[in-house]
This record gives C-alpha cells, structure tokens and sequence, in this order.
C-alpha cells in the first residue's frame, strides 16, 4: 500500500533533481520563512504558521476561504514524473532516502496544486524499520518473511525505536521548508498503518482477500490477538509522534482492511487499540483523521474512536455518513477513484454532488474514496482541484 520510505542510489535514478539539494536547519518554521514556533504540549515539534490554510480549517471545523481538496495516492504511479524517478529504486529504498521522499511528496503539490502533501511513505516502514522481516514485492504488495501467529511470535516482536525512523523525520524537516506558511502554505500530512491492518498482514504473510488467518487468531486466541495489537499500537504510536515531532501538520490513520469486519468484531477486536494510537496523539497539537475502505458499517464506531476527521469511502454519501459519525466530526472524501474514468461531465456531476453532501458536515475535506489508480490521467486530478475550488 504506497501513500509513501528510500536509499542514497535513489537520486541518481532520478531523471529530474530534487528540489531540495541540501539539509534543512534544525527549525524547519525557520528555513520556510514562518514567524516562529507556536507552542504546545509535548511531543509537539516546530510547527509552521499555516493559519488560514484551507485544509486545516476544514479540519478544525472552521470555514475555508475554498473548499480544500487533496488525493490519497497523489504521489505515485499516476505521474510520470513519479514513474521516472522510481525507475531503479525500490519501494522501501525510496521510502528511506530524505531527499527522493521530499521530492515524491512535492510532485502532485506543483502538479495539481492540492490543498495538502501527504508525506511518501508505505505502511509497512516502520515494521521494516523496527527490523520485522517484511518486502514490498511488486505486483503483490508486503510479503512478511515469519509470519506471527503465536504468542511466542508475538512476545519475540522488536519495538520500534524512535532513532530507527530518523530518514522520516529528516524527509519532514526537508519538505517543512519547502511547503511554505501562512495562508499559501501547503499542510504536510503524516501518517501510519492501523493496528488491524498491521496485524493482518504480519499474520497472513501478505495481503488477503479474506483475512481468514487474521479472524481465526482474533477469535480462537483473543489474548494473542490483544498482545499483538497493543504492540503495534506502541508501535504506530512511537511513528506518529516522531512525524509530529519533525513538524508534520496532522496525521492520518489508515485501517485498509478494517472494512472486512463486523461492528461487533470491531469494536471488541480493533477498536481499544485504534483508540490508544489516537488518544496517545491528543496532546500532540496536530488534527487526527482516521480512514478505512468499505468501512460504512463502522463509521459511528470509528468516529467514537477518538479522531477528529473521519475518512469515508465512496459507498456511502457524505451527508449519510456524517449523521453515523456524528456533528462533532469533520469528514474527508469521497469520489469513486474509478469515475475519474468515466469524462468530464460525470466527474464534474460526481465532484460537485460530493462537495454539496459535504456541507452537511461541520467540516469536509474533498478527497476521494480511496487512492488514485496508477492508471488515472493526471490532468483530471488537477481539473478536479480546479473545479473544488471554484466551488
């Protein structure tokens, strides 16, 4: 699942250099121009002065001067700008080299003009980097080298230091200086892989389309299945912060799978552990916003959880899903990725009809249902920003 981590031999694959040819300062607010730091309560970083910034209005419920909109998967395959540089570089050494990291993220900004950069990374990289087993193989996806199925699996798990994720924290630092401040400043998003996304594909040993091995765990052995849970939450926690902590702006939680489940599996199974990643954040200064794919059945569960946005996928209308989420939550989403294909007039028709649900929110974010398709025509994604802010 790439939303985006990299290795030094990844600029010279790179057919355009990066914007950033040098470190930034320990102050990212410094180097991008911004009038100092806001204070807070730890483990809140150097923050840039973004007030006004459409995206986290929306977020913290406030009016925009536009309707702000950006795409899950906006720096990937779709661009072949994208395509050029990732050319001899794999997915986890792209992810783990600052300068490659900065520039992905950047790309679909100067592209489309987006509301918001989500920081190029993938799921998986923080198992990687704690020193999991796992590999992203192309046309498959994470492949776990030991899968964990047991409690001695489980108790023999490495936890993620802090230190282990300090090419994240340089890539954030770098993109801080370049994304700006003030109203024209562009958000950085950070992010991280649910607890149950997480643990289904360190039990499956790769993606499932049933996730039979995840299920039989969670009911057969629920103290295995909590243990394994609460050290990925730890896990995710110690990630976040440390994104927070480098100057990222919010942060998104991604469930991919979690829509496989039931409500009542859900929260007895994933929920508390969703909930101990988010309220371990609640101090942290930043807005939480929580997504999962085919997840309407959840979202009154998951807006309890803790988040202050709620991700919605496309199946069901954002104004259905704010009265299940609730009026205390902002929304984000939600545009089938695949009626991007579909012309001009249905896109328009779908993003305009989308933007009018969203203003039963409190606060809406345009996104789409899910991530761009690698086989989307990038000059539709900038048309539909066009058209969001015109809105």
């Amino acid at each position: 699942m790439n939303t985006e981590l990299a290795a030094p031999e990844s600029r010279a694959a790179s057919s355009s250099p990066a914007t950033t040819t040098g470190p930034a300062s320990a102050d990212p607010a410094a180097d991008a121009g911004c009038p100092g730091r806001r204070p807070g309560p730890a483990p809140r970083g150097p923050r840039r002065d973004l007030a006004g910034a459409p995206f986290l209005d929306a977020l913290a419920r406030r009016r925009p001067a536009h309707p702000p909109v950006w795409f899950m998967r906006q720096a990937g395959r779709s661009l072949p700008e994208y395509r050029a540089l990732r050319r001899e570089t794999t997915m986890l050494a792209a992810c783990a080299t600052p300068e490659l990291v900065c520039e992905i993220t950047l790309q679909p900004v100067r592209r489309h003009r987006v509301d918001a950069a989500i920081l190029f990374s993938d799921i998986v990289v923080p198992l990687h980097a704690a020193g999991i087993g796992v590999d992203i193989v192309p046309g498959t996806g994470p492949v776990v080298a030991s899968p964990v199925r047991t409690a001695a699996d489980v108790a023999a798990l490495p936890r993620l230091e802090p230190d282990a994720v300090a090419p994240v924290a340089e890539a954030i630092r770098l993109l801080t200086a370049e994304l700006g401040c003030g109203p024209a400043g562009t958000p950085l998003i950070g992010f991280a892989g649910a607890p149950f996304t997480l643990a289904s594909y360190l039990v499956e040993g790769g993606p499932s389309r049933n996730h039979e091995r995840t299920k039989a765990l969670m009911h057969s052995d629920p103290d295995t299945w909590h243990a394994l849970l609460g050290h990925l939450a730890e896990l995710t926690l110690t990630f976040l912060r440390a994104q927070i902590a480098a100057g990222v702006d919010a942060v998104q939680l991604f469930d991919s799978w979690a829509g496989a489940l039931s409500e009542r599996d859900y929260r007895r199974f994933v929920m508390p552990h969703s909930t101990a990643v988010l309220a371990g954040l609640a101090e942290a200064g930043v807005p939480r916003i929580h997504f999962g794919v085919g997840t309407g059945e959840l979202l009154t569960a998951m807006g309890e959880a803790g988040a202050d946005v709620v991700g919605v996928d496309w199946r069901v209308p954002l104004d259905v899903a704010t009265r299940r989420i609730g009026p205390d939550r902002a929304v984000q989403g939600n545009l089938d990725p695949a009626v991007l294909f579909a012309g001009p007039d249905a896109v328009e028709s779908e993003v305009r009809r989308i933007v009018a649900e969203g203003r039963a929110a409190p606060g809406h974010v345009m996104n789409l249902g899910h991530g761009v398709l690698p086989e989307t025509d990038p000059d539709v994604l900038t048309r539909v920003v066009e058209l969001v802010h015109s809105l």
